[in-house]
């Protein structure tokens, strides 16, 4: 596979021409233009219209069946922008409601590359209905960021033949240059919902490296000042919390209330710099994270949700190696409390769910000469837990220290922006307390990144190389070496070992792959990954498992011109292989995938993989190397046509490990329904099925050597996601979430290992039979050498979990970026019968029970100074 690779990589030739830019030259306004979808005005009437829009989605070059066109006007403060979508059957305008950015029915688009840096870009939006959506386009199109909310203005009106959609768009919003006369990149998009297609007024040819990079002009831009842009958001939240009360707990008396205020600004300190201030923030009416359980030891994955963090966030990213690994992982800032109040004596504890965000500032921004620019400092409370002895005392005990956050990020733009070389410095800094030793003092990280592209952003080179440094009391460090993401203390590791002694751990890690990314229908890649023992980024980034080197090789192909029976069609094939920096071989896998949107407009996928190799080092929990033998999967899913009011996609996952050692199965559904434009309903129910015979349960001591515990788990998982959303207005709205949420694991057929790198399943781990195991007030008790006495013992394993998590919020923008949010939040979670099925869990902790509820009203209101 590699031979051949390497081969297509030689000889791989494509045929690449890029379209010339268009230019579209804007004008002055002589007057001034009312935002309301008529364009009477002067201006409007005696603008240079520009239309011929190609068609790029499915056809493309191809002519598109109705007619648009546009025209810009600006002065000292606003750009001015009317797009005219011409149809010849008005009443078939598809005028779907939605919540902001969502992009439902007919709507049209309009991208600036105001930086002109070929990468970066701002999208404004609106659909037939009215329904604002607004993104920041980085990494030339490969993300797009729905949390840039800037304050911008729409109407939307019909001529006799045309949907007029009209824009004003404050220059304040927006991040330019000093020049006196400036060029931007701009593309102008309008979706047809009839037949899905995409039409642009600069075409993109299919093949091409890039988006924003592919951008016509915008030209005419003169004496565009400064916008000393300031802007000021105040918000009060009031919130009750209603549970059930618990008898002799004065933490728990039934119901509290809170009355809270903070602050949010935007400070525009030059055209293309910004200042981000909060205080106190406030995150009540940010949506549950979705539930999981995670039977593997490691820390599960969530997306930031909470918007002074995600919005330019693009910035800050820097991609360590594989996955979701970062040096910058914000959610770290205002995370639970690591520390623990409990203790022999204590009876009630009231603990914070988060650490309180004292204050952050984020400054941020791209200069005209191609300089990325990113600052973050954040400082969190010194949280306390107020603990009730069952002695009756009270005591304070100190859960999370004060702790700042800092985040430094440089990028420069070369070679006409088709090169960058950047860097990143992340800090932790806590003021310790004696109880919390556990925790590191200090956590650095560092990198430096860069990427070349070429042959008009067809082919690149690019990678990173990353830095860590923690440091702490020889308590805190020993822990790190023993945690789950090192595992220094394995016994057949010779190359790691835990170090009791040391005050500080440094490590490395980085990426580094060079392919091509366009051309008419190969695209590949290849690069090698790597994480050395040492590195250790969660204080303020996320990474799972350390000591890791990857090669790894992607190929695919695309069928981008349409055919009698599909619109788009790829495959691709993937090969990875791992090893350990003891030079152990971990992992070999070869995946490949096939995916299409057919003519009917219907898209399905299949794909599967093969594992002849499996070893984990982290699998015992610090025990030996543990082989999974091989693994085989293989997944298929099918959607309907996503323009009919109803839609379903279908999708179904299977595994199936060598000698029937596990299995996953997995069987989920996405409903869709739009009864009507205002009304949408989804619905996504999930079962997964996992059983496995050689399940870690536990580590335990037998005699003074470690008895390393498995078993066979009937492991099932039923949950569902439910959204409501119905929109009164394009800034009135309400939504829907609810997720009821169980998971299973009954364990049995106890084992324990005798060999983890054997190579039959039976000679890794011996049975214990039932004169060896017995089960007594939920301890199982072990005679493994069968002389009448406990050799060890251990907890039953037997869990079922149930979980329910909803949101209502009513929604209402009153004016432009000021907002008034109604929420109310249910959710319970807790154990179950083992004895109960999926379904009667569910009734009995949701149905049965009392659920926690959270009434919340915030109220925001921006000044713009």
């Amino acid at each position: 596979m590699r031979i051949l690779f390497l081969l297509l990589c030689l000889t791989s030739t494509s045929i690449f021409a890029q379209v010339a830019p268009r230019d579209y030259a804007a004008q002055r306004t002589t007057g001034p233009i009312t935002i309301d979808g008529k364009l009477d005005e002067p201006d409007w009437l005696n603008a240079e219209f520009q239309g011929d829009f190609v068609e790029a989605e499915p056809n493309e070059g191809a002519t598109p069946l109705q007619k648009t066109e546009f025209a810009i006007r600006y002065d000292d403060k606003n750009l001015y922008v009317a797009i005219r979508a011409y149809d010849d059957d008005m009443s078939a305008i598809e005028r779907r409601s939605g919540r902001r950015d969502s992009f439902e029915g007919d709507y049209v688009e309009i991208n600036f590359d105001s930086n002109n840096d070929k990468r970066t870009g701002f999208s404004f939006s609106a659909t037939a209905a009215g329904v604002k959506g607004e993104e920041f386009i980085s990494q030339n199109g490969e993300n797009w960021d729905e949390t840039y909310n800037p304050i911008w203005y729409l109407a939307v009106a019909d001529e006799e033949d045309a949907y007029v959609t009209e824009f004003r768009i404050p220059l304040s919003q927006l991040r330019f240059g000093s020049a006196e006369i400036q060029d931007w990149g701009m593309q102008v998009t309008r979706r047809y919902f009839r037949d899905d297609s995409i039409y642009r007024w600069q075409r993109i040819l299919a093949d091409a490296g890039g988006f924003v990079s592919e951008f016509g002009t915008l030209s005419g831009l003169e004496g565009l000042k400064s916008q000393k842009q300031l802007e000021i958001q105040p918000f009060v939240v009031a919130q009750l919390d209603d549970y059930e009360e618990e008898t002799g707990n004065p933490f728990r008396t039934g119901s509290d209330f809170n009355l809270n205020a903070g602050l949010d600004a935007k400070i525009g300190i030059t055209n293309d710099l910004t200042l981000d201030l909060t205080v106190n923030p406030d995150f009540g009416q940010v949506e549950a994270d979705p539930a999981a359980i995670a039977l593997d030891g490691f820390q599960i994955f969530f997306r930031e949700q909470r918007p002074f963090f995600v919005q330019g966030n693009d910035i800050f990213s820097y991609r360590v190696a594989d996955g979701q690994s970062n040096l910058f992982y914000s959610r770290r800032i205002g995370r639970s409390p690591q520390g623990s109040a409990f203790g022999p004596l204590t009876a009630f504890v009231d603990q914070p769910d988060n650490t309180t965000i004292l204050g952050a500032a984020k400054f941020s921004g791209k200069t005209s000469d191609g300089w990325s620019i990113g600052a973050l400092q954040s400082i969190t409370a010194r949280e306390t837990a107020e603990v009730l002895n069952s002695d009756g005392t009270e005591r304070e005990v100190i859960v999370e220290p004060l702790t700042s956050y800092s985040v430094a990020r440089l990028q420069k733009d070369f070679n006409e922006r088709r090169t960058y070389i950047g860097g990143i410095f992340t800090s932790v800094v806590r003021d310790m307390e004696p109880n919390l030793n556990s925790l590191h003092s200090h956590a650095y990280s560092g990198g430096l990144d860069f990427q070349h592209t070429w042959k008009d952003f067809e082919y690149f080179v690019k990678g990173t190389f990353s830095l860590s440094h923690v440091r702490g009391s020889a308590e805190a460090i020993q822990q790190t070496q023993t945690s789950i993401n090192h595992l220094f203390q394995r016994p057949d590791a010779d190359h790691v070992s835990v170090d009791p002694t040391r005050t500080s751990l440094t490590g490395t890690g980085g990426r580094l792959f060079a392919g091509k990314q366009g051309g008419k229908h190969w695209r590949y890649e290849g690069g090698v990954i790597w994480k050395s023992p040492e590195l250790e980024i969660n204080d303020i980034g996320f990474i799972r498992e350390t000591d890791d080197i990857r090669t790894v090789q992607n190929i695919a192909y695309l069928w981008n011109e349409p055919s009698s029976w599909y619109r788009r069609a790829s495959a691709s094939l993937n090969v990875f292989q791992a090893f350990d920096f003891g030079g152990n071989y971990q992992r070999i896998q070869y995946e490949g995938r096939f995916e299409t949107r057919l003519q009917n407009y219907m898209y399905a996928g299949i794909g599967g993989a093969h594992k002849p190799r499996i070893y984990s080092n982290s699998f015992l929990r610090g025990g030996p190397r543990w082989s999974f033998g091989s693994e085989n999967y293989y997944f298929a899913f099918v959607g309907t046509d996503q323009r009919k009011k109803w839609t379903i996609q279908a999708t179904y996952v299977n595994s199936q490990g060598g000698e029937d050692l596990f299995a996953y199965r997995e069987y989920s559904l996405d409903f869709n329904y739009q009864p009507f434009n205002a009304l949408s309903i989804s619905l996504s129910p999930q079962f997964t099925d996992a059983p496995n015979r050689g399940q870690y349960v536990t580590t335990t001591d037998n005699a003074g050597q470690p008895r390393y515990v498995l078993a066979r788990i009937d492991n099932q998982t039923l949950q569902a996601a439910l959204r409501v959303n119905y929109n009164m207005g394009p800034n009135l709205s309400v939504q829907y979430y609810g997720q009821p949420f169980v998971s299973r694991g009954a364990y049995d057929r106890f084992k324990y290992v005798i060999n983890g790198t054997a190579d039959r399943f039976a000679d890794r781990a011996a049975l214990l039979g039932d004169d060896q195991i017995s089960l007594s007030n939920g301890i199982y008790e072990v005679d493994e050498d069968g002389d009448g006495g406990v050799d060890y013992a251990f907890g039953n394993p037997d869990f079922s979990f149930v979980q329910f998590r909803s949101n209502l919020v009513l929604r209402w923008e009153y004016i432009p970026g000021s907002e008034l949010f109604l929420v109310w939040s249910q959710g319970t979670e807790g154990l179950a019968g083992i004895d109960r099925s999926l379904t009667q869990a569910l009734d009995s902790k949701i149905l049965g029970e009392r659920l926690e509820n959270t009434f919340l009203i915030k109220a925001t209101y921006r000044f713009v100074l």
